[in-house]
């Protein structure tokens, strides 16, 4: 079941974003990718969560990351914006790497894409390890904490109180953006 905020109104679809960053300057890194995302056609940015400085996920032997969920509301298909996320990936310096968890000038994920499970060789939607990163729930949590995952049935504010993560997650700015 999906709240209000994952309806859809005509083609549009409310989008959450997670976004990180433990390379170079994290926070202007999480910047330009919201600039970038805002000035992209098809994509309106509504709102953007606290900042969160968090341990790194995987390995463990790199800079802690920033983190942050973006909220948007687009009009483009999910893959379409997959390669929009990838292309300003690309643009502030990520290289692809064969290297999982490793680290990064920005790495852009879609964690909730309206109301859609989407479970193909290219996108799983909603994030298939939502529920296990409180560096994504707890940003999420600022945006929407009751809103109703699609697939778990379950408030990200409940997610979030069930979440085994045991990695620290500290508020580093609540105002950082606006």
């Amino acid at each position: 079941m999906c709240d209000h905020d994952g309806l859809t109104v005509g083609e549009t679809k409310t989008t959450y974003i997670s976004a990180g960053s433990n390379l170079g300057d994290r926070k202007e890194h999480l910047t330009i990718a919201i600039d970038k995302l805002s000035k992209t056609p098809d994509i309106e940015v509504v709102n953007v969560s606290s900042l969160y400085e968090t341990e790194p996920w995987g390995m463990k032997d790199q800079p802690d990351f920033l983190n942050c969920v973006i909220k948007i509301k687009t009009t483009s298909a999910p893959e379409r914006l997959l390669i929009v996320l990838k292309a300003i990936e690309k643009s502030i310096g990520r290289k692809e790497s064969n290297e999982r968890w490793g680290q990064r000038e920005i790495d852009l994920d879609i964690i909730i894409y309206g109301c859609e499970v989407i479970d193909s060789p290219e996108l799983t939607i909603p994030h298939p390890r939502l529920a296990e990163r409180c560096f994504v729930l707890e940003p999420l949590s600022d945006l929407c904490p009751d809103l109703v995952v699609p697939g778990l049935d379950l408030s990200v504010k409940h997610i979030l109180k069930g979440c085994s993560d045991s990695r620290s997650v500290k508020l580093n700015n609540k105002d950082w953006l606006f």
